[in-house]
């Protein structure tokens, strides 16, 4: 007769339709004591399974009250942990990527059943049907994000998205603006209504929805201050007012003068516009109004706000560029003028002071050429004035105006380069020589014959005295 079973080893018994069947009681992540059920065609796959099902228990790893498949679990972490917790534009890029790419690809999987190869197909996959690299590394990121969620609520074991490899991918160089090209823009737009909106940019570095989400209860005049509370975007096909895009984006600009002067004509426009809309005026008329609204008092759409920068681009002949690339320019700016990397992440308001080194700052030809000048200098300057000394001394001894016009002089330069003394042109062949060289160059001449001979002598005079020894 077989010993009974203990409880927790489990039991495995054919069903009436011929296929195996496991039971084992676990435990939920809720804490709940449930019995856990496995089937199977063959014994020895149902045992394989209640095998790490025991594991598992023993290891203390709850199991899933349900079986999830990727697609469902997605919806599930899109509803309930990203819309609760996160910005209402994340929520919607998500939401795109799990329906358009994820879902459709692997919404069919089993989550535990989810290996790093079925990953790795599907994005080579995505990538040789003309997916950009770029929109890929979303993918996983969108993935990779959702099963770290599944992995704390004990569901997967690992999360095979951070084991796929993808290929590298390089950004699109960005060249901002120059300071003329700035200050042409500016000029060109002195008569657009969105004319202080643009100094904010490029003056302040401003997000455009912090720009167009800018109140009055927002800029104290008298002491010549703004900060930046909340931002406007367009979310889900509709304007949306919310904080700022982080913490660091709670900043206090001072307000220049220039600006000052351009925010009163912006307000005293405003109110001829409330005037003649009367009823119709949509603002809220009190502190909170915004800084720029439309003719009828509602907010800007971000969208018209780059319309706009475009329009006046083209017109003016202006070179186009991105209008959210006027940060990089604000950020390359402060850079060029000596503000330290700390004031420039403040100023721009950035999290972390890598986006501002790494993303919002680049380097110019104007500032580069300047520094290699200065190092040039640096470390040349000297051996310029040192040459330039030594050809002074090599012209001093080659000009016979520098030298005393004295008889013994004259004879001596003369007798190397024009011969004898006593003769107009020397009959000693051995003292001709050719006017065409240097007095250095004799001097060098005479300097070397004198060190031979001196050998020469030195060497008779050592033979001599030894020959007188050995006598």
């Amino acid at each position: 007769m077989m010993a009974r079973r203990a409880n927790g080893e489990g039991s495995i018994y054919r069903r009436k339709d011929g296929r195996y069947e496991a039971a084992l009681y676990v435990f939920t992540p809720s804490g709940k004591r449930k019995r856990f059920r496995i089937y199977g065609k063959r014994r020895v796959e149902v045992a394989e399974k209640l095998a790490e099902a025991k594991v598992d228990l023993i290891q203390g790893i709850p199991t899933a009250e349900r079986t999830w498949k990727l697609g469902e679990y997605l919806d599930h972490w899109l509803e309930t942990v990203v819309q609760p917790s996160r910005r209402p534009t994340t929520y919607v890029r998500y939401e795109g990527v799990v329906r358009i790419h994820l879902k459709p690809g692997l919404g069919n999987y089993s989550l535990r059943k989810l290996s790093v190869q079925v990953v790795q197909f599907f994005v080579n996959q995505q990538i040789e049907a003309g997916c950009s690299i770029r929109t890929a590394q979303v993918m996983r990121a969108v993935l990779r994000a959702a099963l770290n969620r599944a992995k704390r609520e004990e569901l997967v074991g690992r999360n095979v998205a951070e084991l796929v490899e993808l290929p590298g991918y390089r950004k699109g160089a960005i060249t901002p603006w120059t300071v003329g090209e700035a200050r042409q823009f500016l000029q060109a737009a002195t008569g657009d209504s969105l004319y202080p909106l643009f100094i904010l940019l490029l003056v302040y570095g401003l997000r455009v929805g912090e720009s167009v989400g800018l109140r009055w209860s927002d800029i104290n005049l008298d002491r010549l201050i703004f900060q930046t509370r909340q931002q406007i975007q367009r979310v889900a096909g509709a304007l949306r007012v919310g904080p700022v895009k982080t913490q660091a984006g709670e900043r206090d600009f001072p307000l220049l003068p220039a600006a000052r002067d351009e925010l009163l004509k912006c307000r005293a426009k405003q109110l001829e516009a409330r005037r003649e809309a009367g009823e119709a005026w949509q603002g809220t008329d009190d502190a909170h109004e915004l800084v720029f609204t439309t003719r009828t008092g509602n907010p800007i759409e971000p969208r018209n706000v780059a319309r706009s920068f475009q329009r006046i681009c083209a017109r003016h002949g202006i070179r186009r560029t991105k209008l959210h690339h006027t940060k990089h320019f604000t950020g390359t700016l402060l850079k060029d003028f000596g503000a330290s990397v700390k004031d420039a992440q403040i100023i721009l308001g950035h999290s972390n002071v890598s986006t501002t080194l790494q993303i919002y700052t680049h380097g110019t030809a104007e500032a580069q050429r300047d520094v290699l000048t200065k190092v040039g200098v640096a470390l040349l300057s000297q051996q310029t004035d040192d040459r330039a000394k030594e050809r002074g001394r090599h012209s001093a001894g080659r000009c016979r105006q520098l030298l005393p016009s004295n008889s013994k002089i004259v004879d001596r330069i003369t007798s190397f380069l024009s011969g004898s003394s006593d003769w107009d042109r020397t009959s000693d062949l051995r003292l001709m020589r050719s006017t065409g060289d240097t007095v250095f160059d004799r001097s060098t001449e005479v300097k070397l014959v004198t060190k031979r001979v001196t050998r020469q002598w030195m060497l008779g005079a050592v033979a001599v005295s030894v020959a007188v020894k050995r006598r």
